[in-house]
Order: C-alpha cells, then structure tokens, then sequence
C-alpha cells in the first residue's frame, strides 16, 4: 500500500470524525419546528454530541487496545450511519438527543485512535505532516457537515439532509478501511498506570492546558451557535443556505494550522497562544458590526484563532506530559469537548437578555480566561527540540 494511500486515509478519517458533529448546527429554526422546542433548547443537539465525546474521550485507548486500529477506525465511521438515521427520523426531541448523544460515544474511536496510529506508522517529523492532513480532514468535515446539511435541508427538508450525512460516514468508513494498513493490535497504554488520570490533574500547568481547551471551544461552539440565529434574524434575513455558507470561514484552517504548528516549534506554544488569544477577541468584537462582511471577517480570525490555540495546547502538553502522554491526551479531549457541549448552553440567558451582544460578552470572557491560563501557567515551556520522542501531535477540530 502506497505512501499516499495512507496520507489519504487519515485525511479521510479526519473528514469522518466531524462530518457529523456539528451538522445539526445550522438548522436550528428547522429543528425547533419540528419538535416543538425553542431554537436554544434545539442547540442541545450539539451540546448532547460534545458532552458524549468528553465522557468516553479518556477510555478509548483502553477500550480499543484488543483490537487492530483500522478495524476500530473504520467499524466506528460506519456505526456512526446508524445514530444519525436515528436522529433524522425521531420522532420526539428526547429521542433525537439521545440519538445525538449514541453518535458522540463513537466519533473518539475514529480521531483518538487515528492520532495514535499515526504516531505508532511514521517518523516524528512525518508524523507531524500527517497530522496536518489529518487536521485538514477534520476542517473539511466539519465544514461539510454544515454546509452540507444546510444546502439539502432547503431543499429536501432536515431529516432527507441527515439520511445523506448518514451514507457519508457509510461510505467514508468503507474507504477508510480500503486505504488504511492493517496494524497490530495496540497494547494497552501503561502510563495510566504510572500516573494516574488524578495526578495529572493536580499539575499546575497541565490543568490549565485542559482549561484552555475547555475554554477554546466553549467560544468556538458559543459563536457558531448564535451567530446563525443571529444572521436567520432581522436586519440580515439569512436563509438556511446562506446561513451553512457561513461556515466555509472554518476552511481558512487548513492554511493556518500547519504555519501555526512551524511558529509554535521556533517561538515556544505560549507566545503563539497569547497571540491567537487576542486575534480572537478582536474577531469576536468585530462580529458586533452591523456589516456582513465584518461579521464575516471577524468570524474568519475568531475560527482560525481557535485553530492555532489547539495547536499550541497539543505542543505543551506533548512537552510536559512526557511520560503520560496519551493519558493527558485522553483528558484534554473530554476537557476540550466538555467545554463545547457547554458552549451551546451557557450562552443562553445572555442571549435571551442582550442578544449577540450577550454571546459575545461570553465569547470574550472565555478568550480572556484562556489567555490569564496560558500567561500564568505556560511558563518555562521546554524548547521544542529538547525531546526525541516520537508523539502524534493531538488536534481536534471544531
């Protein structure tokens, strides 16, 4: 099996961990009508996904450690079909959240375990490429899912838009296991064992690096949420198609993050994620124009903020937790997605009370709390050369 097969493969397991996370996130309204419940209460469809991939994110690697990776990749890709036929055609709104919550409990097994693959089949340095067209995956995925399931939700309806994300994740799991190698079961990962998921959590600055991903993606899901509710609304009068266009912003990633990642290795993880800190404040801020296309640029910077403060979280944690590596890796996961089922949810008396003024208030506020956590606690980062080990680079994606 050729070189680029694989680089092709985890791209496509990329794309198959975020075709559907964040699909529902344009068709609120849709979804609302449909189960009699308020646009917000509809945003739980989101916060049920994220807050199912934070439960299981830290006991992938032992659940899976009996079987072979692509087995586990592809089988959980395919699954995925399943929950999300369940939720196009629920019938009632609890229903459609626990259909929701069902495909949250299998997207970990497709990006947790192709992240461990791909530090188990290449080279360090190729491993960090990989990891870029991984993340590219990822952008496109999350990017399709929206776009996507808005463009037939216009003209199909909803539940038709799902049954099509349904056989994406069909057909890319049945590629995924056409171009992935075959890989030796895993051994179960023995740092657990040497330090414990409670120790981990009492270290300074690895606790923080767990908060600023919960932080991160709190505003990222936060923004995306509302900002749609916000455009649907007056005076801008956004249809479903113009609301999923919205989201090709998050394109702009696939450039940035691999440059995020070369920055990161000269200047330290801290430097760059107080930078992206502030080009996210300034993006949320600009988003409070009554203009389209500064709330469209402002929606660029704020995403591709997001993106390079992932990339720096993943490089302080691979230089600190050395001997607990994808442990800690387990534990940002469910910090970083328990941050995003939140980010759909704590907004919501904000928005209620002041509008997008409210939810850019929230998004601020968590930039900032990230920003304290970075300047207070990343101190003294080891120089990225200063470790040989080899170690995928972990960089989930909204």
């Amino acid at each position: 099996m050729g070189n680029r097969t694989i680089r092709f493969a985890f791209f496509l397991c990329g794309f198959a961990a975020f075709i559907n996370l964040y699909s529902t996130q344009g068709i609120l309204h849709e979804l609302a009508a449909a189960f009699n419940v308020s646009a917000e209460q509809a945003g739980q469809g989101i916060s049920a996904t994220t807050l199912a991939v934070a439960i299981i994110a830290p006991f992938v690697g032992t659940l899976a450690a009996r079987f072979d990776r692509r087995t586990v990749i592809s089988c959980a890709a395919v699954a995925c079909a399943l929950p999300v036929l369940w939720s196009g055609h629920a019938a009632h709104f609890s229903s459609f959240l626990a259909a929701r919550f069902a495909a949250g409990m299998l997207m970990p097994f497709i990006f947790a375990i192709s992240i461990a693959c791909i530090g188990e089949i290449f080279s360090h340095d190729a491993a960090t490429e990989v990891s870029a067209l991984f993340v590219a995956g990822t952008t496109l995925g999350g990017f399709a899912g929206r776009f996507v399931t808005n463009i037939l939700t216009s003209a199909f309806g909803w539940r038709h838009a799902l049954d099509f994300i349904a056989f994406l994740c069909l057909a890319t799991g049945l590629a995924i296991h056409a171009c992935l190698p075959r890989s030796d079961v895993a051994r179960p990962d023995g740092d657990g064992v040497a330090t414990p998921r409670r120790k981990l959590l009492t270290r300074g600055p690895l606790l923080a690096s767990f908060l600023v991903g919960a932080c991160v993606l709190a505003s990222q899901v936060a923004t995306f949420t509302f900002v749609g509710l916000r455009l649907a609304g007056a005076p801008f009068g956004f249809d479903t198609v113009e609301i999923g266009a919205i989201y090709a912003v998050f394109l702009v990633a696939v450039v940035v993050t691999p440059l995020a990642g070369r920055v990161a290795a000269q200047r330290g993880p801290r430097d760059l994620a107080l930078a992206a800190t502030g080009l996210a404040i300034v993006g949320a801020l600009l988003t409070l124009s009554s203009s389209v296309s500064a709330i469209l640029t402002g929606l660029a910077l704020s995403s591709t903020a997001v993106f390079v403060e992932q990339a720096s979280a993943n490089a302080f944690i691979s230089r600190v937790a050395r001997g607990a590596r994808s442990t800690a890796i387990g534990i940002y996961l469910s910090f970083y997605y328990l941050g995003g089922s939140l980010g759909s949810v704590l907004p919501v008396p904000a928005w209620n009370r002041w509008g997008w003024a409210g939810c850019v208030a929230f998004v601020v506020g968590a930039q900032a709390i990230a920003g304290a956590l970075v300047f207070f606690f990343w101190r003294g980062t080891p120089p990225a050369g200063a470790s040989k080990s080899r170690s995928p680079e972990v960089r989930p994606t909204r």
